[in-house]
């Protein structure tokens, strides 16, 4: 699979209109390994971010008006929706694009880029000289997040390159940045084979993140 169709898997889910759909994880959930095992990859894909999808369906079943929005637009307008709604948005709507990302992001074989190029790259080295320096503020998110939710990389309206820890399954489209790279900290994501080493978990996906496709948002 190359690494245009993975990223048009991703970005096909910030398209999707109501009724939305869990995309398939597009691998086997044993590529990851040893990363993530199995176990949880299956689990987290099939049950938790299913979940997302069933239960934004629900709450947008009562809003017709809404249903001509994509995901996208859901998302980074969520101020104007009704606000009965927007809780629904912001967590089940942005878990399920959180997740679309992530899968990709993981992307298994030869599809798989140790390092970035272009023009991510030359933004990484303006912006934290090295990817070493990325990967490690990467990381301090994602361990300094209390509790649930994502460490970030972003690229802001002013289209410079930051870190953010964004609580629960709060989306970077929320803030009107561009998700580059995320990394779920919810427990979930990590607990059977890490437990509470957060950090371990944190440095084996920071090991193996397609660049590629992290690269593949700035053209978005």
């Amino acid at each position: 699979m190359s690494v245009r169709s993975l990223f048009a898997r991703a970005d096909a889910v910030l398209a999707q209109r109501y009724p939305f759909v869990l995309p398939a994880l597009g691998y086997d959930a044993k590529s990851i390994e040893p990363a993530i095992d199995a176990q949880t990859m299956t689990i987290h894909h099939d049950r938790h971010h299913a979940a997302y999808v069933t239960n934004l369906n629900k709450a947008l079943e009562a809003f017709p008006d809404l249903h001509q929005y994509t995901l996208g637009e859901l998302l980074m307008g969520m101020r104007k929706w009704p606000a009965a709604v927007q809780t629904a948005i912001r967590n089940n709507g942005g878990g399920h694009a959180n997740h679309a990302l992530y899968w990709e992001l993981l992307a298994p074989g030869s599809a798989t880029s140790s390092t970035p190029s272009g023009q991510l790259s030359e933004m990484i080295v303006r912006d934290f000289v090295t990817l070493d320096a990325c990967k490690a503020a990467l990381k301090a998110a994602g361990l300094a997040q209390f509790g649930s939710g994502w460490a970030w990389l972003v690229k802001t309206a002013t289209s410079r390159l930051v870190v953010r820890g964004l609580p629960n399954q709060d989306s970077p489209l929320l803030e009107g940045e561009l998700p580059i790279v995320g990394l779920d900290v919810w427990e979930h994501a990590y607990y059977l084979r890490y437990q509470n080493r957060r950090a371990d978990y944190l440095d084996a996906v920071l090991a193996r993140i397609n660049w590629d496709v992290a690269g593949a948002q700035l053209r978005r």
